[in-house]
Formats: C-alpha cells, sequence, structure tokens
C-alpha cells in the first residue's frame, strides 16, 4: 500500500477510536469511544461503553452546544419566514384608496 493510498483512505473514511479502557471505584469499566473525520479534522466523542458485573450499557455523547445553535438557527429562520411572510402580504386591510 502507498502512502497516497493511506492518505485517500484516512481522508475518505471516518475512523473509530477506543480510548483506554478504566475501572471506576464501584467495578465498573468505562471506554471511550470517538470518530476521527480524516487527516486534519479533530475527533469527536461519540459516547461510551459501559461493563458491570458482566454486561456493557451503551451510552450515546451529547453535544449541548450543537442543540443550542440548532435551537438559535431554527428561531432565526422561523423570524425571517414570518418577517417575509408580512412583507409579502400584510395580515392588516388595504387602506389605498383605488381609483378605477
Amino acid at each position: 500500500m502507498t502512502i497516497r493510498d493511506r492518505v485517500e483512505q484516512m481522508v475518505a473514511e471516518p475512523v473509530m477510536v477506543f480510548g483506554e479502557p478504566f475501572e471506576t471505584a464501584d467495578g465498573s469499566t468505562v471506554i471511550t469511544v470517538s470518530r476521527s473525520g480524516g487527516l486534519l479534522r479533530h475527533p469527536h466523542p461519540i459516547g461510551l461503553f459501559v461493563v458491570h458485573a458482566g454486561r456493557a450499557h451503551w451510552t450515546p455523547a451529547m453535544d449541548a452546544n450543537r442543540i443550542a445553535q440548532l435551537g438559535e438557527w431554527i428561531g432565526l429562520l422561523t423570524g425571517v419566514i414570518a418577517a417575509l411572510a408580512i412583507l409579502r402580504r400584510p395580515p392588516w386591510p388595504d387602506l389605498r384608496r383605488r381609483t378605477h
């Protein structure tokens, strides 16, 4: 495999990265999971596995900033659509004098 092939593979496919497992005080083992987006992108967390008493449990990661930004974009888009609707056809009656 050439260097070019390896670079193309790194850029094209996201790679799952598993962190070092560590044990908590109650005997659970925690393994972090993140996704690397390619050559120059930083990995972002996806979630973690918790292994306790022989059972594995998946806990997804939540990005509160991304959720807040989505709410801001929805509010902005709603305001723009409402402003365009009012400017196109205002809700008040037409008071212009019409001459025929």
